[in-house]
């Protein structure tokens, strides 16, 4: 891997890129990488500023040390007035709609606990590899603070039935039960948890960029339309794809039996 944050000195980040994957670690480990004000802005900077990287097809996100993420960090939410909140969750909410925003698919990499807003980040992903020691929970109605804003990226990934349960009883599930529910999209041992996300975001930057980043687009775009509405948009989508050049290298190369040489990255 490579050192992409020489420019930048990130407190609470480490930028790393393996080949076509950026590689994302939140590195507050004696604090289980709770989400403070100043570690989501840095996600946010460095987010936008990977979504800038056509060179860059996929993006993994993992944490050091032993838990993934534990939410937002409470030790800054005592004695606050009500604008200090109203930032701080506006913050938080910049940060999930970045990592569905930058044309890049994000993979979580989950080992350990992933709590609250660490639940919410995992939900907010594209998609989700996790240890099958990983524990993700919305314990905030246990605190007396409802998780309310997780409970937008939860209820997004998974029926309503178990959202509703994970959010009134706070209780924690495991790795092969957000596996059922649609949190997460593989479980595997510890081990290979690494090298399992990694051949997945490598299975995903093989394709071309500027179409994956398109797709993924239009699968925000339309997830919450109606049926009609939903063809209609990306009827035109696709057309337009087809007519781009990586659209038809695509096509010529697959009629051709050979493989695709995607633009430039």
């Amino acid at each position: 891997m490579t050192d992409v944050a020489a420019g930048r000195r990130y407190q609470h980040l480490l930028l790393e890129d393996d080949g076509p994957v950026a590689v994302v670690t939140m590195n507050r480990p004696e604090r289980r990488n709770a989400l403070s004000l100043a570690h989501m802005e840095e996600l946010i900077e460095a987010l936008r500023g990977i979504g800038e990287r056509s060179e860059v097809g996929a993006v993994t996100l993992r944490g050091a040390g032993p838990a993934f993420c534990a939410g937002h960090d409470l030790g800054e939410m005592v004695d606050r007035e009500l604008d200090e909140f109203r930032h701080l969750f506006g913050v938080c909410t910049t940060l999930m709609e970045t990592i569905q925003g930058i044309p890049q698919p994000v993979i979580a990499e989950v080992h350990g606990i992933a709590t609250a807003a660490g639940c919410q980040l995992v939900a907010t992903c594209d998609l989700a590899v996790a240890a099958d020691t990983a524990r993700f929970a919305t314990p905030g109605v246990r605190l007396g603070l409802f998780c309310s804003t997780p409970m937008v990226a939860l209820s997004r990934a998974v029926g309503r039935k178990k959202a509703l349960e994970m959010l009134l009883t706070g209780e924690p599930v495991g790795a092969e039960e957000a596996l059922r529910s649609g949190l997460v999209n593989r479980v595997v041992p510890p081990e290979r948890l690494r090298d399992e996300t990694r051949a997945l975001a490598m299975q995903v930057a093989a394709a071309s960029h500027q179409v994956v980043g398109l797709g993924k687009r239009a699968f925000y775009e339309q997830i919450d339309m109606t049926q009609d509405a939903a063809y209609e948009h990306t009827r035109e989508v696709m057309s337009r794809n087809a007519t781009d050049a990586d659209g038809q290298e695509g096509i010529c190369a697959f009629l051709q039996k050979r493989p695709p040489v995607w633009g430039e990255r």
